[in-house]
């Protein structure tokens, strides 16, 4: 595929069309894209919005991601915000190309602009067809020198304005199709690069060596331990201890021998069982509320009037990214030159800062290269990696690979914070609602942040002395739900080890939305029972906007819901089977899920055996990717509504394997998901890479009440949890 002259493309600037799009010599489209895919076909239903404003067909537009040396930082995957924001970005650049294109053609062709028409790259008098020229003829193979408008912000807020109109959406040709995924092929057929396959030359290999206390520094080590590996350097930076070495088997035996003398530290966390106590007793760091309509004083006033108050609380557990490969990373450190980042993590902009941070290089020093890895949907310890590997290359002043061993990454990694909800309602004489109140209480979500830029917000950055700065943040249930007083809080405590944790907290595929919504919807149901409304009714009476009320009809009426006012328990033999609703927002997309479960009543095991996802995000780019795209959400949330739960002891993280923290595998995957897909042709897409996923736990807890008759406010709902509530 040809570049369009990438050797001699102009530098990066914000401000300058070229930054974004360039058209080949044969009239085909490149867009670079600040942004990267995770395996969700971003990428494609980018190239259909860059298609759509140049009039190309979408096989003709070429995205080229993840990588700071030919794309500006839009944010990387972030927040579901890849068609939604990035692509939107790009959308504006290529309607801006548009109109440029015509404005040459016209002088080129001698015509009015208005005369013009653009098809298939190739833009026609409207009065003479026979005037014509193509793209690839007016600037094939050069750059656009002209600038568009720039909001002025990087990452996720960078937008641009053109003063091209753009399309009527009732015009649109690419919208609304399914060309296929680019990605599929090479890794079926194993003939893409993933990170983990990254060599350059005079590369060697790295690995560190982490305490098995948390909190503990090396204080001393024995050379000696390890001279029976030929040609190992030690690297000790302050409580940071790593090993590099030739070839890869001896890093891993160096650093499995090496003796170390670990400083003594008491150990830094409660017991794993306690730790539902412990978050309700801590203090709190900081405080907050959205979504108040009234006062503390006026929601207290309202709860002393009412004559039956229901509350309820429920628990939600650390988890880890789990991904399937650890934390992988490739830096050539090049201090008088550009150093050299190969990086699976979803941020390779932000990633290559990290690494210029912790080398005292400025950014643009940097060049960060993602490469596909294995996925980590939020913060993982992908980052963690790159800025390791950056310190063992520094010391050792060649190329170095460096791979977490499996045990590390789960230890290690970022993980999603546990916490405990409260919330109850205040019901008059007549069963109305008259008081409403969600309460979280939780270790921060952004214990280290998620752009991984900063050495603060880095494992081995800690470890060599910066110092975290946590956001202090949490957050509130996205719904519409209308009661007269109405209040979301929440506290963030603080982390069970400062700096250096591996219980320290960052984003896991949408944040803050399984355990928030698992506590809303879960206690949305709790409420309808008790005053002896269906669920979905309930949901439709309080619900304040038609969309969300056209998800929840949509679910419901496409799972063909029943109604009822209580657990109603069937039964197949040992098996119980119920369904369960659940509804959330996020970011402007509305979902609303309706789970079949059957709960073996012998075992405890639960089975989502089949869900309905009523999907409204906006205007639908590509059905097949977005469907898709829904299916692994529902797949994700279910493994962590059912089988995902951190394991520690007071010294560290014990839950270090495929064995001692349980995903779903193939045989417990749901018989079917339904996708209902709400297509808003006027509404900007808003994005679906996480959505789904935040109403799932809710709607299975809510299925297993219907089948069994018991409440379970703990996730995750193990074999051991069900059978403990069912005796």
């Amino acid at each position: 595929m040809s570049t369009a002259g990438t050797a001699l493309r102009p530098q990066l600037d914000p401000k300058r069309l070229a930054s974004y799009i360039s058209i080949t010599p044969d009239g085909s489209a490149i867009a670079y894209f600040g942004k990267m895919d995770m395996g969700q076909g971003a990428d494609v239903g980018v190239a259909q919005m860059v298609a759509e404003e140049l009039n190309l067909p979408a096989e003709r537009v070429h995205i080229v991601m993840g990588d700071s040396g030919t794309s500006i930082n839009q944010g990387g995957a972030s927040g579901s915000t890849g068609v939604w924001l990035g692509g939107a970005a790009l959308k504006n650049a290529a309607a801006e190309a548009r109109l440029i294109l015509v404005e040459m053609a016209a002088k080129y062709l001698g015509v009015a602009a208005d005369d013009l028409t653009v098809d298939n790259g190739m833009i026609s008098a409207k009065s003479d067809p026979k005037k014509n020229v193509s793209y690839g003829e007016l600037i094939g193979g050069r750059w656009f020198d002209q600038e568009i408008a720039w909001n002025g912000q990087y990452g996720n807020p960078l937008a641009l304005k053109t003063r091209a109109k753009l399309k009527d959406p009732k015009s649109y040709k690419i919208y609304g199709k399914s060309p296929p995924r680019r990605d599929v092929p090479a890794k079926i057929l194993g003939t893409a690069d993933m990170v983990i396959d990254i060599k350059v030359p005079g590369m060697m290999h790295g690995r560190t060596v982490l305490p098995p206390v948390a909190g503990a520094v090396p204080v001393s080590f024995d050379p000696g331990s390890i001279k029976h590996i030929p040609g190992v350097t030690v690297v000790h930076e302050k409580g940071f201890l790593g090993v590099v070495a030739a070839r890869e088997w001896d890093a891993v035996k160096a650093a499995r021998d090496l003796k170390v003398t670990w400083s003594d530290v008491k150990p830094a966390f409660p017991d794993q069982k306690d730790i539902d106590k412990h978050i309700p007793n801590a203090p709190v760091s900081k405080s907050g509320g959205e979504k108040e309509n009234v006062s503390g004083e006026k929601l207290a006033e309202a709860f002393k009037g009412a004559v039956r108050i229901i509350e309820a609380t429920y628990e939600f557990p650390f988890q880890s990214h789990a991904s399937m490969t650890p934390g992988i990373a490739v830096v050539d450190y090049q201090p008088n030159g550009q150093t050299t980042l190969w990086t699976g993590s979803q941020k390779p902009h932000y990633t290559g800062d990290g690494v210029a941070h912790i080398l005292g290089l400025k950014n643009e020093q940097v060049r960060g290269i993602w490469v596909p890895g294995a996925g980590c949907y939020g913060r993982n310890d992908a980052g963690d990696a790159a800025v390791g590997t950056a310190i063992l290359s520094r010391a050792v002043g060649k190329p170095v690979r460096y791979q977490m061993m499996r045990h590390e990454g789960h230890d290690w990694d970022p993980k999603f914070p546990a916490s405990v909800h409260k919330v109850r309602a205040g019901l008059d004489k007549d069963n109305k609602i008259v008081a409403w109140h969600f309460h979280s209480k939780s270790f921060d979500r952004l214990n280290v942040h998620s752009n991984e830029s900063n050495s603060s917000d880095n494992l081995f950055g800690q470890m060599t002395g910066a110092k975290p700065k946590p956001q202090l943040v949490y957050g509130s249930p996205s719904e519409s739900y209308k009661f007269p007083a109405k209040s979301s809080t929440w506290d963030v405590i603080p982390p069970l080890l400062e700096h250096s944790s591996p219980l320290r907290t960052s984003h896991l595929r949408d944040p803050l939305g399984p355990e928030i919504h698992f506590a809303s919807e879960s206690f949305v149901d709790e409420v309808a029972f008790a005053i002896g409304v269906d669920p979905v009714d309930f949901r439709l009476q309080h619900a304040d906007d038609q969309r969300d009320k056209d998800v929840i009809r949509a679910a419901a009426e496409k799972s063909g819901w029943q109604k009822h006012t209580a657990a109603r328990k069937q039964r197949r033999g040992d098996v119980a089977f119920g369904h369960g609703m659940a509804y959330a927002q996020r970011s402007g997309t509305r979902v609303a899920i309706v789970a079949e479960v059957e709960v073996n009543l012998k075992t405890g095991k639960v089975w989502g055996k089949k869900f309905t996802v009523a999907h409204d995000c906006g205007v639908v780019i590509n059905p097949q990717t977005l469907t898709q795209t829904i299916e692994g959400n529902i797949v994700q949330a279910l493994s962590r509504a059912t089988l995902e739960e951190v394991m520690f002891d007071n010294k560290n993280v014990t839950s270090v394997d495929w064995e001692t923290y349980r995903i779903l595998d193939i045989t417990e995957m749901p018989e079917s998901v339904d996708v209902v897909l709400i297509n808003r042709q006027e509404i900007a897409p808003t994005g679906a890479g996480e959505g789904s996923m935040r109403p799932v736990t809710a709607a299975v807890a809510n299925a297993i009440y219907e089948a069994t008759g018991i409440r379970i406010r703990q996730a995750p709902f193990t074999p051991e949890r069900i059978k403990a509530g069912l005796a």
